[in-house]
């Protein structure tokens, strides 16, 4: 196999752990009450109109990801 190969075997085992992380993550989403409902994350409820917003919640993703691409790349 070559070097262009490994990198794409690479890169689709990296993929596919992070999907799979991912529907973890909507699977126990339920049982965590604290996710989408952080500090910062914006709520306007009024009759007939509901706007949410998840503003923390999308920086904590953001930050996780990063991390976790951070990770990936040191270990190139």
């Amino acid at each position: 196999m070559g070097p262009e190969l490994q990198g794409l075997a690479r890169a689709l085992i990296f993929f596919g752990v992070i999907l799979a992380g991912c529907g973890v993550v909507l699977l126990l989403a339920p049982k965590i009450p604290w996710i989408g409902r952080l500090p910062g994350d914006i709520l306007i409820a009024r009759p007939h109109f509901t706007f949410y917003f998840p503003l923390t919640s999308c920086l904590v993703a953001s930050l996780l990801l990063s991390l976790a691409l951070w990770l990936f790349s040191r270990l190139r």
